[in-house]
C-alpha cells in the first residue's frame, strides 16, 4: 500500500492538479494506495502568507495528514511492505513518525520517501530570502535520519544534496509529477497550428526575484512597438519580493511593452497558452519547472537557460535554451522560435508524463537504476534521456 501525501490546491499553482496526477498514475500502474486527504484552513484557493505556498496553509494542511496517519499506525494496519510518500521534503509534524517507529515492531513500521523540492541546498529558494535556512538544515538532517529515500528532480539536484552530506538514499526522478492528457484536457485548443498562434513571449513563472523578472523586462524593451507581445501569464494578482520589479512592470505595462494577464484560473491559463507560441523563461532556481511542461503539451516553442536543471530535461537541446544571462543569445534564439515551430514540441510533456512512473518503480523497490548515493552521479549528465 502507497499512502500518498499531497499539497494543499491552489488555483494559481500546479498543485491544484498534482493529487489527480499521481492518483492518475497510481490507477494506471494498478498499484494499491490511499490518499492522505488532510484538511485545508480555507476555502480560498489562494497563497495570503508567503511566495511558494501560503504559510499558515501549508503548514495545517500537512498536520492534519500527519494526525490521520498517527491513526492508521495505532491501529495497526501498516507494514514493512507499505510506503509513505510525501510530496514536500518539508512536512510539518513529520517528526511524529520516528518517534512512533522507534517504539513500534519493526514489522509495522512502513518506508517512508519524500520528494525535494528545492529545500536548503538551493542557494536561490525562498527559504534564504526568509532566513529559514538556519534551522532548515537542521530539518533536513533529522530527517536525513530516518527516511528511506529522498527523491530529487534531476541530476543537478543530487551534486548538491551530496554537498550537503544528506545521508539518505538519493534517487533522481528526472522530471515532476505530470499528466499530460489531463492537462490537454482542460483547453480545446491545445493542438492549434503554430502560424495561427498570436506572436506572443510569455513569461509564466512567479515575477519574484529568483525568477529574473528583470531579464525578461530587458528583452522586452528591445522588442517595444515591434510586432511581438510580451505577456506576462498569473494565477493571482502580480506580486514580487522584490519592490524595484513591481515599480519597473508598472512603467512598462503603461507604456503598453508588457501585457499582464492576472488572477486567471487553470483553464483561462491554458486557453492562452494554446494561443501563444513561445513561453520565454529566466529562472535561477527552476528545478524542471512544470512551466516547461505545460506549455511543451499545449503546442508552445520553449526557450529557457541553459543551466542548472534545464539541460537535462531539454536533453541538451541547444536550439531551445540561451547562453545564460546572454540578452544576445536569448534574442537570437527568440527570434527563430518565434517564427516557427521546433520538431520537437511535444518530447518534454511526453517524458514528464511519464515522472510518475519513474517515482512508482522507486517506492516498489524496483528503480535502484535511478539511485545517485555512489560519488559518479556526475556521469548521468550527458545520458540521453529521450
Amino acid at each position: 500500500m502507497i499512502y500518498y501525501f499531497g499539497l494543499e490546491p491552489y488555483e494559481e499553482r500546479y498543485t491544484l492538479q498534482l493529487t489527480e496526477w499521481c492518483e492518475r498514475a497510481f490507477k494506471r500502474r494498478g498499484v494499491d494506495y490511499k490518499i492522505i486527504k488532510g484538511k485545508t484552513l480555507d476555502k480560498s484557493k489562494k497563497i495570503k502568507t508567503g511566495q511558494v505556498l501560503d504559510a499558515h496553509g501549508r503548514t495545517f494542511f500537512a498536520m492534519s495528514q500527519i494526525m490521520e496517519m498517527i491513526e492508521v499506525l495505532k491501529n495497526t494496519e501498516t507494514d514493512k511492505n507499505d510506503v509513505l510518500y510525501f510530496e514536500d521534503m518539508f512536512h510539518a509534524g513529520i517528526e511524529s513518525l520516528p518517534y512512533i517507529f522507534d517504539q513500534i515492531p519493526t514489522e509495522n513500521r512502513p518506508k517512508v520517501f519524500v520528494r525535494c523540492l528545492a529545500q536548503a541546498i538551493d542557494p536561490d529558494d525562498f527559504v534564504y530570502k526568509c532566513k529559514m535556512n538556519k534551522w532548515m538544515t537542521k530539518f533536513e538532517q533529522m530527517l536525513n535520519e530516518f527516511v528511506d529515500g529522498i527523491l530529487l528532480s534531476n541530476e543537478e539536484m543530487a551534486s548538491y544534496a551530496h554537498v550537503a552530506g544528506w545521508k539518505a538514499k538519493l534517487y533522481n526522478i528526472s522530471g515532476l509529477a505530470f499528466d499530460k492528457n489531463e492537462v490537454q484536457s482542460r483547453c480545446k485548443n491545445f493542438n492549434k497550428p503554430f502560424k495561427q498562434r498570436k506572436a506572443r513571449v510569455a513569461f509564466t513563472s512567479r515575477f519574484d526575484e529568483e525568477k529574473q523578472p528583470h531579464f525578461y523586462m530587458d528583452l522586452a524593451e528591445l522588442y517595444k512597438n515591434l510586432d511581438i507581445e510580451f505577456a506576462i501569464f498569473s494565477g493571482s494578482k502580480i506580486r514580487s519580493n522584490n519592490k524595484s520589479v513591481l515599480e519597473r512592470l508598472d512603467k512598462l505595462r503603461k507604456n503598453n511593452t508588457i501585457k499582464v494577464y492576472e488572477n486567471l484560473s487553470k483553464n483561462e491559463y491554458y486557453d492562452l497558452l494554446s494561443e501563444t507560441r513561445l513561453v520565454f523563461n529566466c529562472a535561477l532556481q527552476d528545478w524542471t519547472s512544470n512551466t516547461v511542461s505545460e506549455a511543451d503539451a499545449l503546442g508552445c516553442n520553449v526557450l529557457f537557460p541553459a543551466y542548472r536543471s534545464f539541460p537535462e530535461i531539454f536533453n541538451n537541446d541547444r536550439n531551445r535554451m540561451y547562453v545564460p544571462w546572454s540578452i544576445e543569445d536569448a534574442k537570437e534564439k527568440l527570434e527563430i522560435l518565434i517564427a516557427n515551430p521546433s520538431n520537437k514540441i511535444g518530447q518534454i510533456s511526453n517524458y514528464t508524463h511519464t515522472t510518475n512512473d519513474r517515482i512508482i518503480d522507486i517506492l516498489l523497490g524496483k528503480g535502484e537504476k535511478y539511485c545517485r548515493s555512489k560519488v559518479n552521479y556526475r556521469n548521468h549528465l550527458i545520458e540521453e534521456k529521450y
